[in-house]
């Protein structure tokens, strides 16, 4: 043990190979490990394995047994050909140790000829270290023998929080969606599944004391086209789209995620983004409804989706749902929204002005804060830590709330400065909605976030103490997400990066070398048919008007490519005019056609826009 402990520090320090920061390996192939490794260094050598070749694990430990059948059906999905699990010391071999240096989810792993070692402090640490090695898996290998080249590693994430938040309130997706969504984060070490089961549009999760939540809650009227332009529910439309998980069925993804080492932190949205709970229980309104569930039209200052705060019922309610969902995921955490709360209705509502009254609150944003810190402390009376989106600033923190900062870096700033936590999910590096590509060949959303923007996440303001930033996370809103294929599409590989801010400190980002293991990454996508985005290798157009003449620029975000394009209305191949310097447009032309290759391949999707498109797009910039 002593000597174990004693390499460790020798790893860490790098007197065992060399300093081997993450930024000096650009040249290094072999690693396509996402998020990448703190400290490795490559090895002379070939680890060969076969069938004959074994999994050593303690067999009376029945978590080792569990992580080692985890890694054998991963390997098996790569490679064709499974392991044997067996009381061993050759092999791929786990083995607990006692590192203070390692930490709970650090981990230390050594491939030499003779086979391999993951050594970690916990299961978790194990589990980290198992993701790594598969990643260093071939994925083109054949037959009955999958070789890897050697190396040590010894690696540990820089924040305890890195998560991705799911919402299946603007729609539903399966159990066993969010199951492959949850699949799929383990991979990359994200360790928080932040589920948003409530909003305007559909209440997800089973209450049994208060069952319209879902029998009213769950469902609204079939819609298709862009959200907010929608026509509104109507009194003869069938309400057959939506669905909610049983409360078996949450403690079956509970269970899955535990399995993979990922918390699942559930969200109630309140006092705002009530609309489904209001639909169910109009009684707890300002007005009284009449409500329904909303299908994506437009509504906010018109209809009413904030819960009433001067009725006692109001929180009667709501405590019968905490208490319930206290019970249903063991996570020490519950966020309860707080976001984008109309408070319109509240400053006409005789409760609402009577509740400020009599707690002698000067304004409506006291009247929020009011109804956070009583929501908060009845969920802290249960055991649990309350986290909000950064409006709850507003008017006075919660003791001890968690703030989750969307709206940029400012609340968290803000919340930290007060002492208290922060998770910084700022929208401008952190929303998997946006678009990542030209909205020309993207599906319809709003704002733009490439892959480039997701790897720029600073999560630490030079402004503030880092003990206060648990971490950070993703978030994929799903207004514009109908199926889970769009979920795909969205999240990966954008998340890829998030995940890399997330481990690892900003100065060892390479964005060359992240792009090298992103596209070793795309292959693996390829083989489980995951529907990730290839947006990063569109060419990026950039009007102007410069003199009162159009100018157009074209980039790429990755390095590496060309760029074809036409302005005569014909398709642009690798025979066309190759972009090198700004264009002017040619006189009576009508449309540009952009395209990018690889060599000879084209590779990015090809950009069609009229050159009255461009001018406004130019117009918007000024």
């Amino acid at each position: 043990m002593k000597i174990l402990k004693f390499l460790s520090l020798l790893i860490f320090s790098g007197a065992l190979f060399g300093s081997c920061s993450s930024k000096d390996k650009v040249e290094d192939e072999q690693i396509r490990i996402i998020p990448l490794p703190n400290y490795y260094q490559s090895q002379p050598g070939v680890f060969e394995m076969d069938k004959n070749t074994v999994i050593g694990v303690d067999l009376s430990d029945t978590n080792m047994v569990s992580l080692a059948n985890y890694l054998n059906e991963k390997f098996m999905r790569t490679t064709g050909f499974g392991l044997s699990i067996k009381s061993a010391s050759e092999g791929i071999v786990f083995t607990l140790v006692e590192e203070n240096d390692l930490g709970e989810e650090g981990y230390r792993m050594s491939v030499t000829p003779d086979g391999t070692q993951i050594y970690a402090n916990t299961y978790h640490g194990i589990f980290n270290g198992i993701q790594s090695f598969l990643q260093l898996l071939p994925l083109d290998s054949t037959g009955d023998i999958a070789k890897i080249n050697c190396i040590d590693i010894s690696d540990k994430p820089r924040f305890a929080w890195r998560g991705l938040m799911l919402d299946v309130s603007r729609h539903f997706f399966t159990k066993q969606e969010v199951k492959r969504f949850i699949d799929l984060m383990a991979e990359y070490k994200y360790n928080v599944f932040h589920w948003h089961l409530s909003d305007d549009q559909g209440w997800r999760v089973e209450i049994k004391s208060l069952p319209r939540l879902t029998d009213v809650g769950a469902w609204r009227a079939p819609r298709v086209g862009n959200w907010w332009e929608r026509e509104p529910q109507s009194v003869t439309d069938s309400l057959t789209y939506g669905g909610f998980y049983t409360q078996d069925d949450i403690r079956e993804v509970v269970e899955y995620a535990r399995e993979r080492f990922i918390t699942v932190v559930p969200e109630i949205d309140v006092p705002g983004h009530s609309m489904a709970l209001l639909t169910a229980y109009p009684e707890i309104s300002c007005t009284g409804g009449p409500f329904h569930v909303n299908v994506g039209n437009t509504f906010y200052t018109k209809e009413e989706n904030s819960l009433c705060v001067g009725k006692e019922k109001t929180f009667a309610i709501l405590d019968m749902i905490f208490d319930e969902l206290v019970d249903l995921f063991p996570s020490s955490y519950i966020h309860i929204g707080g976001d984008e709360c109309y408070k319109g209705f509240w400053a006409k509502c005789p409760d609402c002005r009577a509740r400020m009254s009599s707690k002698q609150l000067q304004n409506v944003e006291e009247l929020q804060s009011y109804f956070v810190k009583r929501v908060a402390s009845h969920i802290q009376s249960k055991g649990k830590h309350v986290i909000g989106w950064d409006e709850i600033l507003e008017g006075g923190l919660a003791k001890d709330a968690i703030v989750m900062s969307w709206r940029g870096m400012k609340g968290g700033v803000e919340a930290a400065r007060q002492g208290h936590r922060v998770i910084m999910t700022p929208f401008e590096h952190c929303y998997l909605d946006l678009y990542q590509g030209d909205p020309a060949v993207e599906p319809n959303t709003y704002s733009m976030l490439r892959l480039r923007d997701c790897y720029k996440f600073s999560i630490v303001p030079d402004s503030i103490d880092a003990s206060f930033v648990l971490g950070g996370q993703g978030n994929l809103w799903a207004e514009s997400i109908p199926h889970y294929r769009q979920v795909e599409y969205m999240t990966w590989p954008r998340a890829m990066a998030i995940s890399e801010t997330l481990w690892n400190e900003t100065d060892s980002r390479n964005w060359d070398f992240f792009i090298q293991r992103v596209e070793s990454q795309f292959r693996y996508l390829d083989r489980l048919n995951v529907n990730y985005a290839r947006s990063i290798y569109d060419p990026i157009i950039s009007p102007s008007i410069n003199d009162g003449e159009l100018r157009i620029e074209l980039t790429t975000e990755i390095s590496g490519l060309d760029i074809f394009y036409t302005f005569d209305n014909t398709n642009p191949d690798c025979y066309s005019n190759l972009y090198t310097t700004a264009l002017s447009v040619p006189k009576n032309a009508t449309m540009l056609k952009v395209v990018t290759y690889r060599g000879k391949c084209p590779i990015g999707k090809q950009i069609n826009l009229t050159i009255e498109e461009l001018k406004e797009r130019a117009k918007k910039k000024e």
